[in-house]
């Protein structure tokens, strides 16, 4: 492993994108500690305090201690992503939108751009939201979390944010054509990762104290690893579906029969549905905890992590977002019209309608033990976290996310150096992402 580490600054192309990367994560994580001016930073960590296990320290959790700071990232990527799942369903259920889509590289182009005025405006409107709230909350000795509240702190407020929120938008898809790709779920990962060593101080300080047990807190990291190792397993899980090609001619060759196998993995989806169904709950559940309106503090409640209303919900979202975006990303009829085009069959299917609907079977069955395994990883631990009162949210989802941007990160490493002859990470085995 550590040989295949010097490789990466052998090759130039590799060691620029690596280092590119690097580069980008760094200028986000220093922009995590540039705080929102007009905050009186010492109430507002103690209101976070007790926010600990909630919604909102979990959406604390996805910009990386962000929100608690109310640094110019505290919105972190959530907007983008709400806005791309926005856009996503546009193309099923909007003709226009669809249209484009089919486009081409104009058309995503369009899309994206469309993407990015979304963002803006999800910004904007989260952005007023927090301002608002802030103004009415008031410190352990009941001095104002915003000294001086009024309409120059919201505008001043909401520009902040929303251009922070468009830096990371830019980072993101800076890192995706020049680093090594997945900008946008690269600087979640980060985020997840930078909240593990406060995480872990604040388990040993309660350990220390007495109010954690030995035995509960190394049962907790007993299910965290098998959680890891499970999610390492699944992940790299596939059905093969084996294809013979029957012998052709091609121009002046005769090409001799082959068989081959189309892989589709147990979660064709990846980290995306919990991504979706998590920047889905934590938009209204953001606003609300900062409305100082009793109904509306009332339901937030029921949106809290570990609540069973907020566990269905999360559950119901992931489930439909594993059966959306696979259906996004793969289609049946296109996949059987290339294998039948170029002379292949699956043996016992017929070429074409067949063969769809064969695949489609298949995908339905492989996307629904797909959403329930990420629907267990991502809320069990969550659960049990929740019960044993630990002081951070690094359940399920952030374990699913940080391990399969991880795989993904190191099987994109790993292509670059196979490619050019070096040595991968691990001898004689192949790293397989989750694309």
């Amino acid at each position: 492993m550590f040989e295949a580490l010097q490789n990466i600054f052998k090759i130039p192309e590799l060691k620029k994108r690596v280092m590119f990367s690097l580069g980008m994560l760094f200028v986000y994580r220093v922009g995590c500690h540039i705080p929102t001016p007009g905050i009186d930073g010492v109430a507002l960590s103690h209101f976070f305090k007790q926010a600990q296990g909630t919604l909102l320290g979990m959406f604390d959790m996805f910009s990386g201690g962000a929100l608690e700071k109310l640094t110019v990232f505290a919105l972190g990527i959530m907007p983008y992503i709400s806005s791309s799942i926005i856009f996503q369903l546009l193309t099923v259920v909007v003709p226009a939108i669809e249209k484009l889509s089919k486009e081409g590289e104009s058309g995503r182009k369009k899309i994206i751009q469309y993407t990015r005025y979304g963002t803006v405006v999800l910004s904007v409107v989260q952005a007023m939201g927090i301002s608002i709230g802030l103004e009415a909350m008031r410190g352990p000795a009941g001095e104002l979390v915003v000294p001086n509240p009024g309409w120059s702190f919201r505008l001043l407020t909401v520009i902040t944010l929303t251009a922070g929120t468009a830096f990371i938008m830019w980072l993101g898809e800076q890192m995706s054509e020049r680093g090594i790709g997945n900008g946008i779920s690269l600087i979640i990962f980060a985020g997840i990762v930078a909240r593990i060593p406060s995480a872990i101080g604040n388990t040993l300080k309660l350990l220390k104290t007495g109010q954690l047990s030995l035995f509960v807190l190394i049962f907790v990291f007993a299910v965290m690893f098998l959680v890891i190792a499970g999610i390492v397993f699944v992940e790299r899980g596939q059905r093969r579906i084996p294809i013979h090609y029957a012998k052709r001619v091609v121009g002046l060759q005769t090409m001799a029969a082959q068989s081959s196998h189309l892989p589709l993995k147990v979660n064709m989806a990846g980290v995306i549905p919990p991504i979706f169904a998590s920047s889905i709950i934590m938009f209204p559940a953001t606003i609300a905890n900062f409305v100082d309106v009793p109904w509306v503090k009332g339901s937030a409640k029921y949106l809290m992590p570990g609540n069973w209303v907020y566990n269905v919900i999360f559950v119901a979202f992931i489930v439909f977002f594993c059966y959306f975006y696979t259906a996004v990303t793969f289609n049946p009829i296109d996949v059987a019209e290339n294998i039948k085009r170029h002379g292949g069959y699956i043996p016992g299917v017929r070429p074409g309608q067949e063969t769809s609907a064969y695949l489609d079977s298949v995908l339905t069955k492989l996307t629904f033990a797909g959403a329930i395994y990420i629907s267990l990883i991502c809320v069990l631990p969550s659960i049990l976290i929740g019960k044993f009162n630990l002081p951070f949210y690094f359940g399920g989802t952030a374990l699913l996310i940080a391990i399969g941007v991880g795989m993904d990160t190191v099987a994109q490493i790993e292509s670059h150096l196979i490619t050019r002859s070096y040595e991968g990470f691990m001898k004689g085995v192949k790293i397989k992402g989750r694309s």
